[in-house]
């Protein structure tokens, strides 16, 4: 069965059937030849959804697209250039300094491409930066999103895994950081081979100024993490305070209006959908996948496999990889994280740790071919070629995956503020 269980999951997948129903159906096919009635695919499915944690993901998606709409990611834009903008490579930097404010409002990749893209694409492309490049760096960029809490990405991760969300957004600061630096790096070697511009100094006062229209945009954050690590909510209400908060700005910013708050709820219960869809789907698939065991002998085949932690954590993250240059990062989540989390566990990772690097791994298959979820999005708003843009992107492929093996080598950088806040 667990041969037929797999071939018809590999076939239904590669016809074009959607994520979530390939799951289903290769679930059932198991189930009708091992006895089970098909009501336990339904108990299963239903079960899958029904998380008070998971009300976290259409409320964070909303406050993404709120925020979009509403000037919050104008005026952080705006901030980060009065702060930054006159360092060598000008508007690259940052972009990837918006990217990391954004990151701790929106939790989502494509919400940071689609939204604050559109801005520094437009900046960038007025101050003399080559579309190519502008284009590289936004996505990689927005890489960061979700690695920052707070993440959607992170939430299903911890539904699915059983881990801590408030250990798994505390493990992100750091590792976001350093990819922002790593980056900034990059930014900072390509703009002085190629002459790219800066922009003009700002004065001091200048910057106060743009501090103040940004400041409660710049509050979003501190109201989300400051009240996840004092107690004072969790991180699903956390979820529901960033949403009315970026409703009260979009308001008082006077961007919102009520038509487009009807299109951007609309917009939100559609990638709300899919996204439970895939969990409720992946709960049955990982139902057959722990009645096969099918966990517990890829772990035993790893460490037989592999007898260095070293090569054996290596080989864990080629194998995320690859998986996310061909999947969407919510169904290779909720896949994958039963299948790898017992091997990644076996070599001594915490799951937290391991979480991270998962993130972080599906993070850069969005800005790499053949998917390449967030090239696609920049493409379609450009006008730019999506190979083009890929192309430009490897030197950021690049060093996110040094920034990927350093973290899975040093878990330090991941575990230390959970640990701090939260004890080992």
């Amino acid at each position: 069965m667990t041969v037929i269980f797999i071939l018809v999951f590999a076939i239904v997948l590669f016809l074009g059937m959607p994520v979530a129903f390939s799951m289903v159906v290769s679930a059932m096919a198991f189930v009708s030849g091992s006895g089970f009635s098909m009501r336990v695919v339904v108990e299963k499915f239903l079960s899958g959804s029904d998380s008070y944690t998971l009300i976290a993901v259409p409320f964070f998606i909303l406050a993404a697209n709120l925020m979009n709409t509403g000037g919050v990611t104008t005026k952080i834009f705006d901030f980060a250039n009065h702060c930054i903008g006159h360092i060598k490579g000008g508007l690259g930097h940052v972009n990837i300094f918006a990217s990391v404010i954004f990151a701790g409002m929106s939790g989502a990749a494509v919400a940071d491409a689609g939204g604050l893209g559109q801005i520094e694409l437009k900046a960038m492309r007025e101050s003399g930066f080559d579309d190519d490049f502008s284009l590289a760096v936004t996505a990689a960029s927005s890489t960061v999103g979700p690695i920052i809490p707070p993440s959607i990405p992170a939430v299903i991760y911890c539904v699915t895994s059983g881990a801590s969300i408030g250990k798994m957004f505390l493990a992100g600061f750091i590792p976001g950081l350093v990819m922002a630096l790593a980056m900034s790096g990059v930014v900072f070697f390509l703009a002085h081979k190629r002459g790219y511009p800066t922009e003009p100094k700002r004065t001091l006062k200048e910057k106060a100024i743009s501090f103040k229209k940004a400041f409660p945009s710049l509050m979003t954050p501190v109201i989300i993490m400051g009240g996840i690590i004092t107690g004072k909510f969790t991180p699903t209400e956390a979820a529901i305070i960033a949403s009315s908060y970026a409703l009260i700005l979009g308001f008082a910013y006077k961007e919102l209006s009520l038509k487009k708050l009807k299109n951007i709820i609309l917009e939100t219960a559609i990638q709300t959908t899919g996204t439970i869809l895939i969990i409720a789907a992946a709960a049955v698939f990982g139902w057959v996948l722990s009645y096969m065991r099918i966990p517990q002998m890829l772990s035993s085949s790893f460490l037989s496999l592999f007898s260095s932690k070293i090569i054996g954590l290596f080989a864990i993250m080629i194998v995320l990889l690859i998986v996310g240059c061909f999947m969407e990062t919510i169904a290779a989540i909720t896949i994958m994280t039963p299948v790898l989390l017992p091997v990644a566990v076996a070599f001594g990772l915490d799951p937290v740790h391991f979480g991270i690097l998962m993130v972080l791994n599906l993070m850069i298959g969005l800005i790499t071919p053949p998917v390449g979820l967030v090239l696609y999005t920049l493409s379609n708003i450009s006008d730019v070629p999506f190979y083009r843009i890929a192309k430009a992107a490897i030197p950021f492929m690049v060093i996110l995956f040094v920034v990927l093996l350093v973290l899975c080598y040093v878990p330090q950088l991941t575990m230390f503020l959970p640990n701090l806040v939260y004890g080992v």
